[in-house]
């Protein structure tokens, strides 16, 4: 979404399939000895992993449209709500999914699925904070979009598999605002 949003071309997609464990091939762990997605292969042949660090460098290389900041102060505060919307949402998100979706079971094991229900109370948590915080700016970080909106519409994307509905909950200001990102073509061409 973050290289649509950008405009980007040329970077060969390769999917890798997690179910299969190909993420833990040698070939893959060679390249990436953490053995996460997503990775991306500079023409060099280093290899950046960590959606942040790879954004980050894409914003160096393309920097408008800008989706990070113009300047330290902007830059400061896009990070701060990505990184609250990536610790406080996406993980007890990824947490309830990956301890209690039994499709998940064999990147997680073992689930623990008590665990995996207490994390979905913290999402509902967020949610709340999430949506007062929409009630009161367009956007996650302020008056632009970002990528912190990026971040975001993947989390909530992902919380379908554990039932998440925004609106149906009563977050009307978040599922105005998911509506609203899923309008992008950048979410429509992820």
């Amino acid at each position: 979404m973050f290289v649509h949003e950008k405009g980007i071309t040329g970077i060969e997609q390769v999917p890798i399939d997690l179910n299969a464990g190909e993420h833990r091939a040698p070939d893959y762990r060679a390249k990436v000895p953490v053995a996460r997605v997503p990775a991306l292969e500079l023409d060099d042949g280093r290899v950046l992993s960590e959606t942040r660090a790879i954004c980050s460098y894409l914003e160096g290389l393309h920097p408008e449209p800008n989706l990070m900041g113009e300047d330290f102060d902007e830059r400061a505060f896009i990070e701060m709500h990505d990184r609250r919307v990536e610790w406080y949402w996406l993980l007890p998100i990824a947490n309830c999914v990956r301890h209690t979706h039994p499709g998940l079971a064999t990147l997680e094991q073992p689930q623990f699925p008590d665990f995996g229900q207490s994390q979905g109370v913290k999402v509902r948590d967020a949610a709340r904070w999430l949506d007062e915080a929409l009630r009161q700016r367009p956007w996650m970080a302020g008056e632009r979009f970002s990528i912190a909106d990026i971040t975001a519409f993947c989390a909530i994307e992902f919380a379908r598999l554990m039932k998440f509905n925004a609106g149906a909950e009563g977050f009307a200001a978040l599922q105005a605002w998911r509506d609203r990102v899923a309008e992008r073509p950048s979410a429509r061409a992820a």
